[in-house]
Parts: structure tokens; sequence; C-alpha cells
């Protein structure tokens, strides 16, 4: 562990590079929710998805004709298109997809719940330029298949990983939303993976939205996030494989231990989505209310350089239990996908203070 005032210059520097890049709001992930659509109806849903959606997936082409509109000299290489939904892999074009955002020069990958993926699938999609695959695991069998509402995804889900982490050059992590039926399994779901060569490991908690939001046994007690932390601190320093605390919150004195960077929500500064209905947003996670635009009435070039005000300034956040934190010039508020307008404050604080 470094030293105090080593923390507080690096905590110093990370603020000066943090305002920086939120200066220069360089474009980096586009998330496009392709459909709402989905096979599973897992407890924890934050876009409360259904095997029948009310909306019909987005078209592939009215998609390519919003990032068409991207400037000439954007990079589109330094972008990642990460294609989402629902569950993505319903799409019978999705192989297409990713084939046509190939040819545009974009890089792109998926975020699955592994029931649809197989070898067939496997080779189809990186044929088509496929370069990065998230795919849930929410515990051990029974625990997951109970979040995941099928006897069968747990399985489905290990198969996929087991596919793409043994494919050379492919950017790929396991990801796990911990709650209080799977908080006792993360060293025995560990051990698995480590048995099984994948060794991309992300960690989530379950935010209050959706479907969970009416669940209070997928949300962690103070004591269960410290012990969660206290895991991950562990498992980092084992330094056999990747583990890290996802992007979703402010830890206070854990910062140093569970991420390989500070805590920076980059909702609105390099992440912006296309979601099911054309509505320009940040992460798909985020209130819909702070929606900037629509693609199909709006440039996503014009909006991303000039709207997106209150993901890139957010002083406005300084309110409810955030008024008089001390660390809120490192927090700034926590993550925007714990916002909502009804309520104005942050639905839930992370900090433990030293």
């Amino acid at each position: 562990m470094l030293s105090n005032s080593k923390n507080r210059l690096r905590r110093r520097l990370f603020r000066i590079f943090r305002d920086n890049e939120t200066r220069i709001h360089e474009l980096s992930y586009l998330f496009w929710e392709c459909t709402w659509r989905c096979n599973l109806a897992c407890r924890h849903c934050g876009s409360d998805c259904k095997a029948g959606s009310s909306l019909p997936d987005m078209p592939l082409g009215d998609f390519l004709n919003s990032v068409k509109r991207l400037p000439e000299n954007t990079q589109k290489n330094r972008i990642m298109v990460v294609i989402t939904g629902g569950e993505p892999l319903l799409r019978d074009d999705l192989a297409e997809c990713g084939r046509r955002l190939a040819g545009m020069g974009f890089r792109w990958g998926i975020v699955t719940n592994g029931m649809l993926y197989d070898e067939q699938m496997h080779k189809r999609l990186t044929a088509a330029g496929l370069s990065a695959v998230t795919v849930s695991l929410d515990g051990l069998e029974e625990t997951h298949n109970w979040l995941r509402n099928n006897p069968d995804s747990f399985s489905k889900a290990l198969q996929a990983l087991k596919i793409i982490s043994r494919t050379p050059g492919l950017t790929y992590d396991a990801v796990t939303c911990v709650h209080q039926r799977n908080i006792s399994e993360l060293e025995s779901l560990k051990g698995l993976l480590l048995s099984e060569g994948i060794l991309n490991w992300r960690i989530f908690t379950i935010a209050p939205i959706g479907r969970a939001a009416d669940n209070a046994e997928l949300q962690l007690s103070s004591p269960q996030l410290e012990q969660l932390f206290d895991f991950i601190s562990r498992t980092r320093k084992e330094k056999r494989m990747n583990l890290t605390f996802s992007c979703e919150a402010y830890t206070g004195k854990y910062e140093e231990a569970v991420r390989d960077s500070y805590f920076f929500c980059r909702a609105g500064i390099n992440i912006a989505s296309v979601l099911i209905d054309g509505s320009i947003s940040a992460c798909p996670n985020i209130n819909r209310a702070y929606s900037q635009g629509n693609v199909y009435n709006d440039d996503l070039s014009d909006v991303w350089e000039t709207r997106f005000k209150c993901f890139r300034e957010r002083e406005w956040m300084r309110n409810g239990r955030c008024s008089n934190c001390k660390d809120f010039r490192q927090c700034l508020g926590g993550a925007m996908h714990l916002r909502t307008p009804e309520c104005g404050e942050t639905l839930r604080c992370y900090n433990f203070r030293g």
C-alpha cells in the first residue's frame, strides 16, 4: 500500500488527467442497443427486456447512417462499437452487422449471456472481425441459474467463455454481478475460472434500477461491500488473474486496491450510446431521461460535440448526501447510472473512508 502522501499526489495527478480527458472528450466507446429481445428473464435486468419486445430491432442501416456522419478525420479504429441489448445474438444479421462495421474501420464487440454462443457462432463472428466479447457469469451453477431464470444458463455461459478465452488476440472478460446470494461463492468461482484458463474477470454490484429495484436480496449491505472489496484486493495481489472492480463507483480507501486506475465515470466523456429507439445517450444503463438527442432527428457527431453538458460538468451532482462530502472532487457525485431525475441525489454511495 502506498503512503498517504503518495496516494494524495497520485489522486491529484489523476484529477488533472480526468479534467483533460473531459475537456477533449474523445469518443472511444459507442454502445449500440440493437435489440430489446432477450432469451432470458434475469431478475436484475436494468432494461426489463423480454422475449417479445414492444420495440422492433433497430435496422442495421439506420445505425450505420448515424455513424457515417462522424467527421471524416475521425480515427474509427480508435472507437470500439459494443453491440448490446437485450441479447444481440438473437439478431440473425449480427455477423453482417459486425462485418459492415469492420469494413468502415471500427473495432466491434458484443455483450452476451452466452446462451447462443457455440463454436459455429464463434467462427461466424470472428470471421466478421469480432474483437471483444463480454459474457455474464453470475456465481456457481445453482446461483447463476437462479439469477438468470434458466436451468441451462450457467453451462452455456461457461462454455462460451471457454471458447472465447482460447482464441488468441480476442479481448474478453467474464462479468459477475455480485449480490447477497453469490458473495460467499466468489472464492469458488475464482477457482473455477482459473482452472478453465479464464483469466479476465470484472465484478459489478447490482444497481437498484429496472427489475432489481424491487428485490432487496440483490443489494449488498455496507459490510458485504467491504467484504467484496477485500476479496478483489486479495485476488489482485495474487497476480494469477486480471480482476477489476467495474467503473461504477468511487470506493474511498479501496481505490488503490480494486482497479487499475481511479474511479472515472466516462459516460458522456468517452462513452456514448445509440439506444433501441434512436436516442443518443451515454452508458446504456443510465436513466433515459438523460438522453441528449435522437439519431432520427439529430446528427450524432454534433450531439457528441455540443451537448452532454450534464455529464461533463458535474457540479450539479453536489446535492443530497454529496452536498458536503470531502471527497466530492475525487468522486464527482458517483456514477451517472446511479442518478435519476426523480430522486436527484445518488441512489447509492460506495465511499469507505480509512
